[in-house]
């Protein structure tokens, strides 16, 4: 079966409009509650959400649903995404949910679940969720209603959690770092946590107000991270997203440090220190460099679907501990179950000390192949294996760069976007076969 309402990532939209409206988010809660109402005399939720206005409304309208159909709930404020998912399964939840739109603007917002092991729900549970929407809204007796209580130790419980993933023997008092936390939900959690480990802390992004997440700041726009860390004279920088789960870091140089770039890191020093098992999990976007880097090393490198969800789900398939993309998310699976850029950028300091190199130096060791991508905005979703001129033009595209490059088209799972994605050696050449195809796209869709 299709799924209506979930997408790659939760559901998710602008706030206002159908689905993200509070009557559609109240019956919400109320579906899931029928679904996860195995033991209704115990089941539990917890419900965390980052730090955009509209939060504290959908917030109130999944308490309330979830407690029509008998389920209590756990509230936890602020929290970013893989603290919840973290804590779902340390608080023995039925689920997790989470109230955030990601890396989105203040204007749109999304509703995502973790099951009770700290996994994004399978689809199949979407489904029944879904099938349950569509049935009248009850409540239970009033008896049973569910209840509502706020967990008031949530933050230090994680920000433990996070300095547990690395060695305590570990020392970074020699470092100088600027964390970028884009007004987001780990505004109040990352700062502490490389404080906590040694690192003399420069935090930007910390003041949210509701309105200014991911505003110009964070791991979609490292930039002004770049700015700090050569202002602060700093070793290195650290980009989080809105709800935590990305990290893009910048070098001592200014230099921006993707997510492939990262999980080479950690896969280089995994690999020394003996902790790797099973191949590397990239995606359909992850650059070819990283495949070539890995392949030096030894290691197997498997491209999964674009989406974290379809990463876990290859990396437990091959029992791969180490998988990401090059937005950022990066998935330490031997230390959590989803993405965390707090872990992973304490995983990547780890390698830093581990090697007495810097991230500038251990970056250079993976060459990057030059790589454009280009959003094209459509009206609705489309089916691009169906539209055979643009099919035309992609494989005489492909033809034209022989096995030194790769197209790709993809709609966008979370917004109205064709997604292209040229990767060739000639920086030049990958521009104006990417701009060709966005011309090629536009024409026919918009």
């Amino acid at each position: 079966m299709k799924k209506t309402y979930f997408g790659t990532d939760g559901i998710r939209g602008k706030v206002g409009e159908f689905p993200i409206t509070p009557d559609f988010v109240l019956k919400l809660g109320w579906a899931a509650g029928r679904v996860f109402s195995l033991d209704r005399h115990t089941s539990h939720v917890l419900i965390g959400k980052d730090t955009r206005i509209s939060g504290y409304m959908f917030e109130s309208a999944l308490e309330a649903g979830l407690a029509a159909a008998g389920i209590n709930t756990q509230l936890l404020g602020p929290m970013p995404t893989p603290a919840i998912a973290y804590l779902t399964r340390t608080f023995r939840a039925q689920a997790g949910i989470v109230i955030s739109a990601s890396h989105n603007p203040h204007y749109d917002n999304g509703i995502k679940f973790f099951g009770p092991d700290g996994m994004k729900l399978p689809d199949e549970v979407e489904l029944q969720i879904e099938e349950q929407m569509g049935k009248p809204m009850t409540t239970v007796e009033s008896s049973r209603i569910g209840k509502a209580s706020r967990i008031a130790d949530a933050v230090g419980r994680y920000i433990e959690f996070c300095k547990s993933t690395i060695p305590s023997r570990l020392e970074f008092s020699g470092f100088k770092i600027v964390v970028d936390c884009a007004h987001g939900s780990t505004y109040h959690i990352a700062p502490h946590v490389f404080e906590e480990v040694g690192a003399t802390v420069v935090a930007i992004g910390v003041k949210p107000d509701g309105l200014n997440i991911n505003d110009d700041v964070g791991a979609t726009k490292p930039e002004r991270l770049s700015r700090a860390v050569l202002e602060e004279q700093a070793d290195f920088g650290i980009a989080l997203d809105g709800d935590g789960d990305r990290l893009i870091m910048v070098d001592h140089k200014g230099e921006i440090v993707d997510g492939d770039e990262l999980v080479y890191i950690i896969a280089r020093s995994r690999l020394e220190s003996g902790g790797l098992r099973g191949p590397i999990v990239g995606t359909l976007m992850s650059n070819l460099g990283l495949e070539h880097a890995l392949e030096s090393l030894g290691l197997e490198f498997k491209r999964a679907a674009v989406g974290d969800r379809y990463v876990m789900e290859m990396m437990l398939q091959h029992d791969s501990v180490l998988g990401g993309e090059s937005s950022g998310h990066i998935i330490c699976r031997d230390r959590i179950t989803t993405g965390d850029g707090i872990v992973s950028a304490l995983q990547v300091m780890a390698a830093m000390l581990g090697a007495g190199k810097s991230l500038n130096e251990l970056k250079s060791d993976m060459a990057k192949y030059p790589q454009c991508l280009v959003n094209v905005k459509v009206r609705k979703k489309v089916n691009l294996d169906e539209i055979e001129p643009i099919q035309k033009l992609k494989n005489e595209v492909q033809r034209e760069l022989g096995g030194k490059g790769r197209v790709l088209l993809r709609p966008s799972g979370t917004e109205p976007l064709i997604r292209i994605m040229v990767e060739g050696q000639d920086a030049h050449v990958v521009r104006a076969t990417a701009d060709r195809l966005a011309s090629a796209v536009s024409s026919f869709l918009t």
